[in-house]
């Protein structure tokens, strides 16, 4: 990213310069920075949503297995409770 940036200052600076083939060039390489500054910040989306889909698939996920668990220990709290009243 901080190379994309001194790519656009290096192309601003250059548009300063004498010669109109040099200001063509620099105008190339400034419209080339912008398209892969655009391109960083399209992938940097793409790759946030899809780290908060798993993070909202993982949590899920997690809370299921809580459920389950919860379950579990209800079904044996009461075999114990039954086991435990057989015996009186």
């Amino acid at each position: 990213m901080r190379i994309a940036l001194f790519t656009v200052a290096a192309a601003a600076l250059a548009l300063t310069a004498c010669s109109s083939k040099t200001e063509e060039n620099a105008a190339a390489t400034a419209d080339a920075a912008g398209a892969t500054v655009a391109s960083a910040a399209s992938d940097t989306a793409v790759n946030a949503n899809a780290a908060a889909d798993n993070a909202a698939a993982a949590t899920s996920e997690a809370a299921a297995n809580v459920d389950a668990a919860a379950g579990t220990a209800a079904r044996k709290t009461e075999a114990a409770a039954d086991a435990a009243a057989k015996t009186e």
